[in-house]
């Protein structure tokens, strides 16, 4: 079983091969990575939001930060994080205050005894007189069962949501705090608009990519697999990716495993934790080693797990 190439990691590393620093790369992820949803699809609503094409102007910007990244370590601080989309909200935050587009991050509205009712990731000028609200969405899912049942056959890795049950959450619950009556106490401006910006990759059973309506086009995608099939594969060399490292395709000097080793080192982790493991595929290129595929090694039972989830 091969891993097919995914078109992304081939553009990413045209465009930002160059870039070396691992914060900047995960910017330039973040800010350049298809749109996980079709931002033109009915089914949204025009809910979804999407940065489109980057100016000129921004890939200087991230040269020069990748040159110079002390602003940027400056504005995520010391602080190690363990939360992927808080991380990657911070990344966005710093681009949004350079760009000097944000009129806030990070909004909390608070109800009656303090309760919190939510929080606004961004808010924009809308430039006629109100505010746009932006949700940041970074996720992972694994398509699992009939692609028919739409959005809720992608699943976590972990099997505690999927993405039908992500994206209900967002439109109905965090895209609406703009209308709740508490917000209007922190709010400078009345919200006009909400969208969500969602990025993130999607996996397929063996890499076989299922054409779904609602799901961008050009998605970022990989693979996944039982560890017992990972024999199967072509690939020779593989580098264990830590979530911190789950955005942008890796590039750097990572140990990388055979697949006899990958393996064993999964077999060891899974009889601690019965995780999947994000891997990235990998080849050697100036004493890097680069990307050039991706996917979960999920343990042999949990195909059987994600079923008895299934409503």
């Amino acid at each position: 079983m091969a891993v097919p190439a995914d078109p992304y990691q081939a553009r990413f590393a045209q465009r930002f091969g160059h870039l070396r620093q691992p914060h900047v790369r995960a910017l330039a992820w973040l800010l350049d990575a298809p749109d996980l949803l079709d931002p033109h699809d009915p089914h949204w609503e025009g809910r979804i939001a999407s940065i489109g094409a980057l100016a000129p102007a921004t890939l200087a910007w991230l040269d020069a930060l990748d040159a110079d990244p002390a602003p940027l370590l400056a504005a995520l601080g010391e602080r190690v994080y363990t939360r992927l989309g808080l991380y990657a909200e911070k990344l966005m935050a710093f681009y949004y205050r350079e760009q000097g587009v944000l009129v806030a991050h990070g909004l909390q509205v608070r109800a009656a005894h303090n309760v919190t009712v939510g929080e606004f990731d961004f808010l924009f000028d809308d430039g006629l007189g109100g505010l746009e609200h932006i949700e940041l969405a970074t996720k992972f899912y694994l398509l699992e069962g009939e692609a028919a049942a739409r959005f809720d056959t992608f699943v976590g890795p972990n099997l505690a949501d999927s993405l039908g049950a992500k994206m209900r959450k967002i439109v109905t619950r965090q895209l609406a705090l703009g209308s709740h009556p508490a917000a209007a106490a922190v709010l400078p401006r009345p919200v006009k608009q909400a969208r969500a910006l969602v990025k993130g990759w999607l996996f397929y059973p063996a890499g076989v990519v299922a054409a779904m309506a609602g799901i961008g086009p050009a998605h970022c995608r990989g693979f996944w697999c039982a560890l017992a099939e990972l024999e199967q594969m072509e690939e020779e060399r593989f580098v264990i990716l830590p979530r911190l490292q789950w955005l942008a395709p890796y590039r750097g000097q990572d140990s990388a495993l055979g697949r006899a080793q990958l393996q064993a080192a999964l077999a060891e982790r899974f009889d601690a934790a019965p995780m999947p493991v994000l891997v990235a595929a990998v080849r050697e290129e100036e004493g890097m080693w680069v990307e050039t595929g991706r996917g979960f090694i999920v343990p042999d039972n949990w195909r059987a797990r994600a079923a008895a989830r299934r409503p």
